[in-house]
C-alpha cells in the first residue's frame, strides 16, 4: 500500500501516534481539544504572532501512522540570532519511507523560508515538551513528559539529523527524599498557593519569576501573558492547591514550583477524548492519584544563591506527603545545567528518560 503525505488533517494529527506505536510503548496524548487549540491559526499566540507553520501527517491507505509540525519562532531566532526553523510532534511508525517524508516535508518549509538549520522536537517551544526521546523507554513516564519509539533517533539519523543537547528527566520517591535547606524568615517571605481564588494572580507571578530565573537559560525566550495563559490558563481545573506556590519576599514573588497531579492515568483511560464516561475517569483520578509531577521551578536572578530554591523543593516536599503522594516526577534538566542537576541528587532523585534535540544544516 503506498504513502500518501497530507497537510493540515487535524484529526489525523491527533490519531497518527495511536496507529504508529504499540500500547506497550505507553504513549500518552494531550486531550484532542488541547491538540485542535495547538495547532489553531486564530487560538495560538504564537500563530497569532505571525509565525509561520504548517503540519502533516503521512498515511497508509486512510490510516495516518506518522506526523510532524515545523514553524519559525521569530522571536527565538532574533533573541539568539538564529536562522533556525523548528519540528514538533514527530512521531511514525518504524517506516523509513514514511519518515523520510515528513521530514522532508519539514525540511522544505524551513528552506522556503531561507532558514538554515532544522531543529527538535519542539511541541511547540522550549517551554513546552522537548526533545526526542533517547533513553529510559521501559520507564513510565509523567505529564508533559516526551514519549517516543526507541526508533526514532536512527530514523532521524538516516535522514541526516545529528544529537545534541542532552536532557534528562527524573524520578523522587516521597517517603524516603531528604533535602537539606535554610529556614525561610517568616516576617519577610510568604508561600503563597496557586489556589482557584487567586489563580490569575499567582500564574503571573510565577510567569515574572519564570522569565527573570530563566532569562539566561539557553534557547529561552521570555514568555509573554498571553502565550503563558494559552499554555496554563487551564491548569486551574486539575491544580491541586497545596502543591504550587508562589513564594514572595516582602510581598514580591520571588520564587516558583508549579507541581501538579500526573494526569497521565486519566488520558489513558480516557484515550485523550471527551466523552460520556470522562467525569467517571476523571473521578476515579482523583481519588486515586499518586504521583505528581513538577512542571518547572524558578528563582528569580536577584535572589540567586540564597538557598530559596531549596526551601521552595522541601516546602513542596513536605506537602505532597501531607497529600498522599508517592512518587514524583520532574521535567527534563538539561545536562549543561550543573546546578539543577545537583539539586536533583540532593532530592534524591533517579535519571528517568534521556532526551536529546536532533538538529539538521540545511546548505
Amino acid at each position: 500500500m503506498t504513502l500518501e503525505l497530507r497537510q493540515g488533517d487535524v484529526d489525523a494529527f491527533f490519531k497518527a501516534p495511536f496507529n504508529a506505536y504499540p500500547p506497550s510503548l505507553g504513549y500518552v496524548s494531550p486531550m484532542l481539544g488541547d491538540i485542535e487549540r495547538m495547532l489553531a491559526p486564530h487560538k495560538n499566540p504564537l500563530w497569532k504572532a505571525g509565525n509561520p507553520h504548517a503540519f502533516w501527517t503521512v498515511h497508509r491507505g486512510d490510516r495516518p501512522v506518522g506526523r510532524i509540525i515545523a514553524h519559525v519562532h521569530g522571536a527565538s531566532n532574533e533573541r539568539h540570532g538564529w536562522k533556525r526553523a523548528q519540528f514538533g510532534f514527530f512521531d511514525c511508525k518504524n517506516d523509513t519511507e514514511a519518515a523520510s517524508l515528513l521530514l522532508g516535508a519539514a525540511e522544505d518549509f524551513a528552506r522556503a523560508r531561507d532558514q538554515e538549520e532544522l531543529v527538535g522536537n519542539f511541541n511547540l517551544t522550549a517551554m513546552q515538551q522537548c526533545g526526542v526521546m533517547t533513553g529510559g523507554f521501559d520507564r513510565r513516564v509523567y505529564t508533559d513528559m516526551i514519549v517516543g519509539a526507541p526508533y526514532l533517533p536512527d530514523l532521524l539519523e538516516v535522514n541526516g539529523f545529528t544529537r545534541f543537547f542532552p536532557m534528562t528527566t527524573f524520578e523522587v520517591n516521597i517517603a524516603s527524599a531528604r533535602i537539606e535547606a535554610r529556614a525561610l524568615d517568616a516576617g519577610e517571605y510568604e508561600f503563597a498557593p496557586i489556589a482557584k481564588r487567586v489563580f490569575p494572580q499567582r500564574m503571573e507571578e510565577a510567569r515574572q519569576v519564570l522569565n527573570d530565573g530563566f532569562d539566561e537559560n539557553p534557547m529561552f525566550v521570555p514568555l509573554t501573558a498571553e502565550e503563558f495563559d494559552f499554555q496554563a490558563g487551564e491548569m486551574s481545573a486539575i491544580l491541586d492547591p497545596r502543591l504550587s506556590s508562589v513564594l514572595l519576599h516582602h510581598g514580591e514573588p520571588v520564587g516558583t514550583v508549579i507541581c501538579t497531579p500526573d494526569l497521565n492515568g486519566f488520558l489513558r483511560a480516557t484515550r485523550s477524548r471527551i466523552g460520556l464516561l470522562t467525569p467517571f475517569h476523571f473521578l476515579r483520578y482523583r481519588l486515586r492519584r499518586k504521583r505528581a509531577v513538577i512542571i518547572f521551578y524558578s528563582v528569580a536572578r536577584r535572589a540567586h544563591g540564597q538557598g530559596i530554591m531549596g526551601a521552595m523543593l522541601a516546602r513542596t516536599l513536605a506537602a505532597l506527603r501531607g497529600a498522599g503522594y508517592e512518587q514524583l516526577g520532574v521535567t527534563w534538566i538539561a545536562d549543561e545545567n550543573p546546578a539543577s542537576l545537583r539539586q536533583m541528587e540532593k532530592l534524591g532523585g533517579k535519571p528517568l528518560h534521556h532526551l536529546h534535540l536532533f538538529r539538521k544544516g540545511l546548505s
